[in-house]
């Protein structure tokens, strides 16, 4: 026996390179561990932005089908990045992703949930083209730096704002749009208490700390009466017959005016994202190239985009990689055994709904998940180059437009339409790339339909 482990070891030592790397077996899976850690908040938060005891109400995926979709879609995602890329990477259905799928697809445009996955599956279609092509770099050298930077912030303050909302501490105001909410709510103070600690549990630098705020949220909210306990620990995964395949049936219904704009926004925000992300776990990883280069980026790109078909298919919203995946990085984790055992820890969170569905139920509890999160990835401010204001209009534009329109696709088409403008106005007109150009008449389009 100890003869076959041992051999076994050495095969998964030598296929993944983790000797090379300055790893180890045990590090690795230690390493996973920590990453799902870190992101495990998303299998209580998707159900309940995407599910029907949520804001969308009977607009709404099951909830139950929603969490199955996450934990699968986390699985298989996860498990080709770690096999196929190598890279010790995390994939689950992006935060800002289903927020767009959900308030601006679903209930600004009127589409259907079944459609939009299908958007979703056109997306991550496109996708994989692009990721297996030279086509993708052409892309990236496309879109300026200062305006990747703009959307993944502009994104940040939106998912805070809809937690926010969720907590109650912002409230709807006829006279003022918006206002302050009403702290003697409990939902209001729970939401309040869960914030304190999660934003005390990140600047102390854990690695759970969203889960752990989370967990401690939920406590107090049995304690105080506010969250029910749940009638079982555990059970087998379902729900997916009511989601399984209807990104394919409906596939035809993705070609249509309105259904492009959601299909180019979902491939934009993914495309970057997952660029960005990649780029960054692979620094800190120190596994960029002399020339800063990242190695297997087809692969690594095409492995988030069969994340984000497969996803699609089986019930949930754009699937993509994760900055969390750092956390497990920090711990030593440094080749595709740590992507490999993260994925394990999903396969086996997806017996235990019950307890995420508690969680789920009350969005006081998840609300302060989405305020840090937002709080994260808002921190690409700092990156803008505001001195400029051939970059700082285009990017104020784009990130104060997201929260404020409550869409991320308006802050998108808003920015990228300013920004040819004013660089012709500062007669810089030539450095406009003609991808860009294109991009300003779809979205001129955009805003014509909306205003029909």
């Amino acid at each position: 026996m100890s003869t076959v482990l041992t051999r076994t070891k050495g095969r998964v030592d030598e296929y993944f390179g983790i000797s090379n790397h300055g790893s180890t077996v045990k590090r690795e899976l230690m390493a996973g561990t920590i990453t799902f850690l870190a992101m495990s908040y998303v299998l209580a938060v998707n159900p309940t932005i995407l599910g029907d005891h949520g804001d969308l109400g009977a607009k709404g995926m099951p909830t139950q089908a929603v969490f199955t979709a996450t934990a699968v879609a986390a699985v298989v995602g996860t498990l080709v990045m770690g096999i196929w890329a190598k890279y010790p990477v995390a994939l689950a259905p992006g935060m800002g992703l289903n927020a767009f799928f959900a308030y601006t697809v679903i209930l600004t445009m009127g589409i259907p949930w079944q459609e939009a996955l299908s958007g979703t599956l056109l997306s991550g279609l496109i996708f994989f083209v692009l990721a297996i092509t030279k086509v993708r770099e052409k892309i990236i050298d496309a879109i300026p730096m200062q305006m990747k930077l703009a959307v993944g912030a502009g994104i940040g303050m939106f998912v805070a704002f809809l937690g926010l909302k969720s907590a109650g501490i912002v409230v709807a105001n006829p006279k003022t749009f918006v206002h302050l909410g009403n702290f003697h709510s409990g939902t209001t103070l729970l939401a309040l208490f869960g914030l304190v600690v999660t934003v005390v549990f990140l600047v102390l630098g854990w690695h759970g700390a969203v889960l752990y705020g989370i967990l401690s949220t939920t406590v107090l909210g049995i304690v105080t009466g506010l969250v029910r306990l749940p009638d079982s620990v555990a059970q087998l995964p379902h729900g997916l017959d009511k989601t399984f395949g209807q990104a394919i049936i409906h596939l035809p219904d993705a070609f249509t005016g309105q259904m492009i704009i959601v299909v180019l926004t979902m491939l934009f925000v993914d495309f970057f994202d997952a660029s960005g992300t990649l780029i960054g776990v692979a620094h800190q990883a120190g596994l960029l190239t002399e020339e800063g280069k990242l190695e297997r980026a087809g692969q690594a790109l095409a492995a988030d985009s069969v994340g984000t078909a497969a996803g699609a298919i089986i019930g949930t919203s754009t699937t993509t990689a994760y900055v969390e995946s750092t956390a497990g990085v920090s711990a030593g984790g440094r080749t595709g055994l740590t992507a490999v055992s993260t994925a394990g820890w999903f396969l086996l969170a997806m017996f235990f709904f019950p307890l995420f569905a508690v969680v789920a139920d009350v969005p006081a509890v998840t609300a302060p998940a989405l305020i840090v999160v937002g709080v994260l990835m808002s921190r690409a401010l700092g990156d803008i180059d505001w001195s400029r204001l051939e970059y700082a209009v285009p990017a104020f534009i784009t990130v104060i437009m997201m929260p404020l329109t409550y869409s991320i696709a308006n802050g998108i088409a808003m920015g990228l339409l300013f920004y040819p403008i004013v660089m012709v106005a500062k007669r810089r007109g030539r450095e406009v790339h003609p991808v860009m150009w294109v991009l300003m008449i779809v979205f001129v389009s955009y805003f014509w339909f909306l205003a029909k």
